[in-house]
């Protein structure tokens, strides 16, 4: 636990991407099996410890010092395995410090009462940053900025010739059919062993991403004879694969969703793998992004709940047709192929996202600025796609675009504060805003990102120097006509919601700037989210 507790704090202190890699890849060259291959699975979160609940850190906490205390402590630092880990009153020399892989494995099958007991005993053994891996790892909470893709970017760091060209999408492609500690893997790629087959069927393939148009030096290069224009629907992107018997929905990063879609899982009747966007269909409409929620996080979805918001894909492509690989074709033979294959085998759950004919990069801004009748506020703009592109995983840069329409923005004051976590635990980065309703300022949203380091000072003095009251460790600043800090919010989209007090809920908030020019009494009113809301006005 100490090398792994090591490598965790290196990366959440090292900021340049290439420099994250060679630390990653470094560990994984000196750390021997299957510690490395559990620090990996760590790290890609794709290791998952059942009998651990983040209830046991606060349980056995509350046996050793006093909760009063602890709560203090918690107030202070933000973050429970933080807290935890510097307060716990160890019993150096008790036993054995544990490695990772004595963790996984002592975890693994464990009961809740067993879990809980190592977990002490192994907290009794590490020094504070230990205990801090070790709870870090109990939680889930390993935020050291470094994603799946850049951990498994590292891992090809120790290919060597004996294993051959090996490219990223060879590894995402044979990723699903492991397992940790991911032993055969780095066998293969040190050229010890054979390289792992993909599973036969039901695989995951990795997912083509797009870059962000730049208007500005892009747009001219965007012609209808060379691209082909779609929109981007607002749902979750995802892909339907039904092959030797067997159907799975994966999320664009892999993880497998099935369970939660058995009425769409059952509606799969193709022989094929199909990349879409996962909706609920209202009729012959598209349901909201809202409705979509309904059924997201779900291990298993109610009868009732698949009857009220039924789910649905809306294809955008082709990448295998009864066993045959399309993705080395170009997208316009991709999406002829796709077309017929809906009409054949789509069903009543699978539809086609409609091409948009423009002749001019003009005609295409205007077209992004007119969504589809019917299906306004699930179109988040338009996706572009290179003709003779094929379909490379992860995200080349040239093949496809993606142009988004511009956010709504509104002004809103703050009225709460919270510290962050991790690297934020010691500054109030997470806000609550409102509007203005009859006459008071009502909570319409939370934003924790979108400033830079610098306006992130000076919220949190804001908060320190104008806090008026506090309810454990969230902070109610004053908040006045003539007195207070208005925020211009940006949003992806509005919502009717019956879990908040405005009756509204906005769709990725987040801070644009900051109106210190504008004093609170001049903030948006609840009527213009309305207005934004019935579609009285266009995003600014």
């Amino acid at each position: 636990m100490r090398d792994f507790a090591h490598l965790l704090d290196r990366l959440s202190l090292t900021a340049s991407r290439n420099a994250k890699l060679v630390v990653l890849r470094d560990y994984l060259a000196t750390t021997p099996d299957p510690e490395r291959g559990y620090a990996l699975a760590a790290m890609t979160g794709d290791l998952t410890l059942r009998a651990a609940r983040p209830a046991m850190i606060r349980e056995a906490v509350a046996g050793r010092i006093d909760a009063q205390l602890f709560a203090w402590s918690y107030d202070f630092v933000g973050d429970l395995a933080e807290t935890a880990a510097l307060v716990w009153p160890a019993r150096p020399g008790s036993n054995a410090p544990p490695t990772l892989a004595d963790v996984v494995e002592g975890l693994d099958g464990a009961d809740r009462k067993t879990a809980a007991a190592r977990m002490e005993t192994w907290l009794d053994a590490l020094d504070a940053d230990g205990r801090w891996a070790l709870l870090k790892l109990i939680t889930g909470g390993l935020r050291v900025g470094l994603s799946a893709r850049l951990a498994r970017q590292a891992v090809l760091k120790l290919a060597t010739p004996e294993a051959g060209p090996v490219e990223i999408g060879d590894l995402e492609e044979i990723w699903h059919g492991l397992s940790p500690p991911y032993v055969a893997l780095f066998a293969w790629l040190e050229g010890r062993g054979p390289r792992p087959a993909p599973e036969p069927a039901g695989r995951f393939r990795p997912a083509m991403l797009a870059h962000a148009l730049d208007a500005g030096s892009e747009l001219d290069g965007i012609t209808p004879d060379l691209f082909a224009a779609e929109w981007k629907w607002d749902g979750v992107r995802v892909q339907a694969v039904r092959e030797g018997g067997t159907a799975r929905l994966y999320t664009r990063t892999g993880e497998d969703i099935s369970a939660a879609f058995p009425d769409l899982m059952a509606a799969l009747t193709f022989d094929g793998v199909i990349d879409g966007e996962l909706v609920v269909r209202r009729g012959a409409a598209l349901g909201s992004f809202s409705d979509l929620q309904q059924r997201l996080n779900r291990k298993t979805a109610p009868a009732a709940l698949t009857a009220s918001h039924p789910a649905a894909i809306r294809a955008y492509d082709l990448l295998s047709e009864a066993g045959e690989d399309l993705r080395a074709l170009p997208f316009r033979d991709r999406r002829a192929r796709l077309e017929a294959f809906v009409t054949r085998s789509g069903g009543p759950r699978v539809d086609l996202s409609p091409l948009q004919r423009f002749d001019s990069p003009a005609h295409l801004a205007e077209l992004r600025a007119t969504p589809p009748e019917g299906d306004a506020r699930q179109a988040e703009g338009l996706m572009l796609k290179r003709w003779d592109s094929p379909y490379l995983a992860g995200r080349p840069k040239g093949p496809w675009f993606k142009w988004k329409r511009d956010p709504f923005l509104a002004d809103a004051v703050m009225l709460y504060a919270q510290r962050g976590h991790g690297k934020r635990s010691g500054l109030y980065s997470d806000f609550t805003f409102g509007v203005w309703k009859d006459g008071a300022l009502t909570p319409v949203g939370k934003a924790y990102f979108g400033f830079t380091d610098a306006e992130l000072k000076l919220l949190d003095r804001f908060v320190r120097e104008n806090t008026v009251e506090t309810f454990g460790p969230v902070r109610r600043v004053r908040a006045e006509p003539d007195h207070g800090l208005v925020l211009e919010i940006a949003f992806e989209g509005l919502q009717r919601s019956t879990r908040h007090k405005s009756g509204l809920a906005l769709r990725f908030p987040r801070i644009h700037r900051l109106r210190l020019d504008k004093p609170p009494r001049e903030a948006d009113g609840i009527e213009a989210l309305e207005r934004l809301l019935s579609g009285g006005s266009d995003p600014v």
